[in-house]
């Protein structure tokens, strides 16, 4: 059967508060979700096996840990025709260990695009429900929209942000998600915005990122490569690290600034998207 390829974007954190520790051990947070309109490409080729197959898997990742192989699992008892399979070949582009929400962004793909394929008639909703116990992150890719997030990440209010351009830079470190919050040095009491009266437009004035001064005094790399984009533009983590995005209003001034980079630093420009373009994609497809 020939291949259909579905987008899988990146997102970044504009900020990230973390207000305290929930009785389950999650943190609960407060966060401006911003889609990016830079991603990786799932493609999906269907099979009559019934079986789940990568044709190429991300390289240090067995296929049964993938969260491409776990999305799908999780709809196999959905399918129209039992018979039903897929194999997946995957173009990563957005770095691992980053904060960008690779894995939790093709988990969103490998649900709404199986959802479509396989005639599972899933909702949105039991699509998101679904995707939380992939990861927090999940249910904002799955909803499609830059967004303000509370709880673990889950509960979401679409948000339209001023057309911006990222300059978007990853050291050569990897930071884990669950060492940064298990920390004892990590912040874990900031006082809640009442997002009722959140001004979209002052949001680096009015907030932070409460895990950027511990990830950057235990990576100097972090730090220092937020340093240097600093003197470009404003400039901040991404999530728990250890990605840093600089804000520029216009495409030049972030390629500019990209090309003075050094040549160890993975980094790209990227424009900020309301809506996914995964959604955008499944909406084009429903017009045909």
């Amino acid at each position: 059967m020939p291949i259909t390829w579905w987008p899988s974007p990146a997102k970044i954190n504009l900020f990230l508060h973390i207000c305290g520790k929930l009785d389950n051990g999650y943190h609960e947070l407060q966060t401006l979700f911003q889609l990016l309109d830079f991603g990786d490409e799932i493609g999906i080729e269907l099979n009559q096996t019934g079986s789940l197959e990568f044709a190429n898997n991300v390289e240090g990742v067995a296929s049964q840990d993938n969260l491409i192989y776990k999305a799908a699992s999780l709809l196999l008892a959905h399918r129209k025709h039992k018979n039903l399979g897929a194999i997946f070949h995957v173009k990563k582009r957005i770095p691992m260990g980053g904060g960008l929400g690779g894995g939790s962004s093709n988990a969103a793909t490998v649900l709404i695009a199986l959802n479509d394929l396989w005639q599972c008639q899933l909702s949105k909703v039991e699509l998101q429900k679904l995707g939380l116990t992939l990861g927090a992150d999940v249910p904002l890719f799955v909803n499609g929209y830059s967004a303000l997030a509370e709880g673990v990440g889950e509960a979401l209010v679409a948000q339209k942000i001023p057309e911006t351009y990222y300059l978007v830079a990853t050291p050569n470190v990897h930071m884990s998600t669950a060492e940064v919050f298990a920390h004892p040095d990590l912040p874990r009491s900031t006082p809640k915005l009442d997002f009722s009266s959140f001004d979209i437009h002052q949001y680096f004035e009015q907030t932070q990122n409460d895990c950027e001064k511990l990830v950057c005094d235990l990576q100097t790399e972090v730090a220092s490569l937020l340093h240097r984009l600093l003197h470009y533009a404003p400039s901040r983590m991404t999530g728990t690290g250890a990605s840093i995005f600089a804000v520029f209003t216009s495409f030049e001034q972030a390629q500019e600034a990209l090309e003075h980079l050094p040549e160890n630093v993975s980094a790209f420009v990227a424009k900020g998207c309301d809506v996914s373009p995964l959604h955008k994609k499944i909406a084009q497809l429903n017009a045909m």
